[in-house]
């Protein structure tokens, strides 16, 4: 016997997502329909909102779409460029709303909020990055600023460029980030002397150093989790 199939269109009025979001609001959606009403069509044998809650079950929901790439997006039954740029444009609209949103600050909890944050832009860069998310005493993110292009090593990272704006935003603790371009995020020596070096200027500075993030492509790694430079 087949699997009994029902079509989107075929459900009540009540129950299709576009028409929900219209008569309830965003805010009444489940995550499925709201991802149904961007890829819009399902597959053979599956209408699009199973489709949607089939991506969000394999791929670990909104986070694991935003670290899946393009390309292997893509690749997945029933997406294709169309659909894989309609998932990647609305999840960067919420990451760029997080991070414009004056009066509601992000606050960062964990090494997954920086990457949510960070990863989709920089697992992409062909160069390496280093950035600094400058954080208050809530862990309110305050600015994230670029501070060195190219191969860091602790001749090429000027500590006192790290703690610059820090410094001046009167900090209360750091989150260093930096890529790979190879794709590996796995941290080498120099990768962990800068770290040592950049926790104990912020000792003296009275900065907290939380943790140095290496991204990779669709990997990354926290160097405080690895206790890597922290005792």
């Amino acid at each position: 016997m087949s699997n009994y199939f029902i079509s989107v269109k075929e459900l009540p009025s009540s129950e299709q997502p576009r028409e929900r979001l219209r008569d309830f609001g965003p805010q009444a959606l489940s995550d499925a329909e709201i991802l149904a009403i961007l890829l819009r069509v399902g597959v053979q044998g599956m209408n699009v909102i199973q489709l949607a809650q089939l991506l969000l079950r394999e791929h670990g929901g909104w986070h694991g779409l935003q670290k899946i790439e393009f390309s292997d997006l893509c690749r997945v039954r029933g997406m294709g460029e169309a659909k894989a740029a309609h998932i990647k444009a609305a999840l960067e609209i919420g990451r760029r709303l997080l991070l414009a949103a004056p009066n509601q600050p992000l606050q960062i909890t964990s090494p997954a909020d920086v990457v949510g944050l960070l990863q989709v832009e920089m697992s992409h860069l062909d160069k390496e990055h280093l950035r600094v998310v400058i954080l208050n005493t809530k862990n309110h993110v305050l600015k994230i600023e670029n501070v060195t292009i190219g191969s860091l090593n602790s001749a090429s990272v000027r500590i006192a460029e790290v703690f610059r704006e820090p410094i001046k935003l009167n900090a209360a603790a750091i989150i260093v980030v930096h890529n790979h371009p190879s794709g590996d995020p796995t941290p080498s020596p120099d990768d962990i002397l800068v770290t040592k070096q950049l926790i104990q200027a912020g000792q003296l500075l009275d900065i907290d150093v939380l943790d140095h993030l290496v991204i990779g492509q669709a990997r990354w790694v926290s160097m405080r989790e690895r206790r890597l430079a922290w005792l």
